[in-house]
C-alpha cells in the first residue's frame, strides 16, 4: 500500500505525536511492505535522508517563539505537494488538524485518496498557550473542527480524547484506535541502568519518582512539586527525576528553588549544576535534559520506583504504557485519558487532581516499596500493547476503507467548496512562486517585504478570514479564481 503520513512536527523536534508517526512510518515499511511518505514542515539544517522511508519537507515559517519550539508550515507549497502526489498515496494519514490536514485535503483533490485524522492531544489547550482565551481562540477552534470534520475517517486514541474533540463541537463518527509501544516488554539489563545512572545521585534503598515528556507546567508538573515539598517538609527522603525538556524548565526549578530543595540540573553536555537546599528540608530533585536514546529511557524506567503522571491534558500517556513496559506502574488522575484501563491500586495508582491526594499516596506507597513494584509488574501485563499490534489494527482499517471507497460507499465530508478553493489556492501560488523567481533582485526583496506584511495581516485576521470561509465557500472561490486570472494576466503583460 502506497501511504502518506503528515504531521505538523518531525525531528528535530521530538513529543509524542512525533513517536507515532515515526513508528507508524518504521513499521508499516518494515514489517507490513508499505510504500510511506511523511510530510512535515522543515527546519533548517535538519536532514531527512537517513529514514528507511521518504521524508518530504515542505516550507515553514519560524513561530518556535510563539508556539513553544515548533515551526508553522506551509500547506500550499506547490512543489512538495507535485512529489507527494508522484508517490501515488493510496491512504492520508493526517496526525494535526492545522497544516498537515490542509494539506490532506488538497492531496486528497488532486489523488482521491481517503483522509484518516487521528485526534492525539488537546488542540484547545495548545491555541489557548498560544493566542489566549477569548475570540480568537474560539474561532481558531471552529475552524480546527471544521477541517477534521472535512476528513473521511475520524480516529481517537482513546474515549476521553473522543470526549474532548465532541466538546469542542466535533459531530461527526468516532472510532478509537490505540497508540501502542516501542519499547519490548521486559526490564532493561542492570548494566544499562547502571551505565544510564553513573554520577547521578539515586542510591540504593530511597524511593525514586520519575516524569518522561515535555516540561510545561500543564501536564500537572506543578502538582508533582507542591506534594514532594510536603514530604520533604516531613523529613521523607525521595528522588524525583525529570526527564525532557520544555518551555516551563527555568519556572519550575525556581520553584524548586523557592522551597529550598536540593536540585540538580544536567546541561547538554551531562555536566551539572547542583543548587544546596538553603532550608532543612530533605529530598531532592533531578531535571536530566531530553533522553532521545530509547534504550536509555528504557533504563531510567528500570530504575525508577513509581511514574507520576498527574496529567489531564494528554489524551493518550503513551509513557505511562511506556513505563508500563519496563514494570512499571504509574499514579494517575482519576477519570483522566490516561487513567482509561487503569484500576486503582492492581496496576497503577489513582487519585484527585490536587497536591494533598499526590503526597497522601506517595506517604503510603513509600512504606512498601514491594507492594509497589507488584504494581508495576501488573501494568507490564495487562496495560501493554506494542506499536507493531497498534499499527496492524489501523492497516487493517486502511483496507476497510478502500474497500469503501471501491464500492463508491465511503460517504463524502461537508465543505466539499473546500477542495475547489484550495486548487485554486494552488494554482495562484503556483504561479506567483514562478513569477517571483524570474523578477528582478530588487522587486524580489520588496515583494519579500510585502508578502510578511501580507502574513501578519492574515495573522491577526484569521478569525475574520474563517467565519467568510465558513459562511460563503463558493464566494471565496470565485473572488480567488478572479485574483488569480488578474496575477497571471498581469505577468503575461
Amino acid at each position: 500500500m502506497n501511504i502518506c503520513l503528515l504531521n505538523d512536527s518531525f525531528p528535530p523536534v521530538i513529543d509524542g505525536v512525533v513517536n507515532v508517526v515515526m513508528n507508524y512510518a518504521d513499521i508499516l515499511t518494515r514489517e507490513l511492505e508499505s510504500k510511506v511518505v511523511v510530510a512535515t514542515p522543515k527546519y533548517p539544517d535538519a536532514s531527512y535522508d537517513a529514514y528507511p522511508y521518504s521524508v518530504i519537507a515542505y516550507p515553514s515559517f519560524d513561530t518556535t517563539d510563539f508556539i513553544k519550539g515548533y515551526r508553522t508550515g506551509n500547506p500550499l507549497s506547490v512543489r512538495e505537494i507535485a512529489q507527494i502526489v508522484d508517490q501515488k498515496p493510496q491512504i492520508i494519514h493526517t496526525h494535526c488538524p492545522a497544516a498537515s490536514t490542509i494539506m490532506a485535503r488538497i492531496l486528497r483533490s488532486q489523488t482521491s485518496a481517503p483522509i484518516v485524522f487521528t485526534y492525539h492531544t488537546k488542540f484547545d489547550v495548545d491555541i489557548a498557550r498560544a493566542v489566549g482565551e477569548g475570540f480568537l481562540k474560539k474561532e481558531t477552534i471552529k475552524a480546527m473542527v471544521s477541517n477534521i470534520e472535512g476528513c473521511d475517517d475520524v480516529w481517537v486514541v482513546s474515549e476521553g480524547a473522543g470526549e474532548n474533540l465532541r466538546s469542542l463541537g466535533y459531530e461527526g463518527e468516532l472510532r478509537v484506535m490505540p497508540n501502542g509501544v516501542d519499547f519490548p516488554k521486559g526490564r532493561a539489563t542492570q548494566k544499562m541502568v547502571k551505565d544510564v545512572t553513573q554520577g547521578v545521585d539515586v542510591p540504593e534503598g530511597i524511593p525514586v519518582f520519575l516524569f518522561v515528556g515535555r516540561i510545561i507546567q500543564y501536564k500537572g508538573l506543578p502538582m508533582i512539586i507542591d506534594a514532594l515539598n510536603e514530604l520533604s517538609g516531613e523529613g521523607k527522603e525521595y528522588r524525583m527525576v525529570f526527564v525532557g525538556g520544555g518551555p516551563d524548565e527555568e519556572l519550575l526549578q525556581q520553584k524548586i528553588k523557592n522551597y529550598g530543595i536540593a536540585l540538580d540540573v544536567y546541561d547538554e553536555k551531562g555536566e551539572v549544576t547542583h543548587f544546596e537546599s538553603s532550608g532543612k528540608k530533605s529530598g531532592k530533585m533531578i531535571f536530566t535534559g531530553p533522553v532521545h536514546d530509547r534504550e536509555k529511557l528504557r533504563a531510567w524506567n528500570t530504575r525508577a520506583d513509581l511514574f507520576l503522571f498527574p496529567s489531564t491534558y494528554d489524551t493518550n500517556g503513551i509513557v505511562v504504557r511506556e513505563a508500563a513496559a519496563c514494570g512499571l506502574g504509574s499514579v494517575l488522575i482519576k477519570g483522566s485519558c490516561a487513567a482509561e484501563g487503569i484500576t486503582d491500586g492492581r496496576n497503577g495508582y489513582l487519585i484527585d487532581e490536587n497536591s494533598s491526594a499526590l503526597a497522601g499516596l506517595l506517604r503510603t506507597v513509600c512504606m512498601d516499596l514491594d507492594g509497589m513494584h507488584q504494581v508495576g509488574q501488573h501494568a507490564m501485563d495487562e496495560i501493554y500493547i506494542s506499536w507493531s499490534n497498534s499499527v496492524r489494527l489501523a492497516f487493517d482499517r486502511y483496507k476497510e476503507l478502500l474497500e469503501l471507497k471501491a464500492d463508491g460507499q465511503l460517504v463524502r465530508r461537508k465543505h466539499q467548496s473546500f477542495e475547489s478553493l484550495m486548487r485554486n489556492a494552488e494554482i495562484a501560488l503556483d504561479g506567483t512562486q514562478r513569477a517571483f523567481f524570474e523578477m528582478p533582485k530588487q522587486f524580489q526583496m520588496e515583494m519579500k517585504d510585502n508578502l510578511e506584511e501580507l502574513r501578519k495581516g492574515l495573522s491577526e485576521n484569521i478569525s475574520q478570514f474563517g467565519d467568510i470561509v465558513s459562511s460563503n465557500f463558493d464566494k471565496l472561490n470565485d473572488g480567488f479564481t478572479e485574483i488569480r486570472d488578474k496575477i497571471n494576466e498581469k505577468f503575461e503583460n
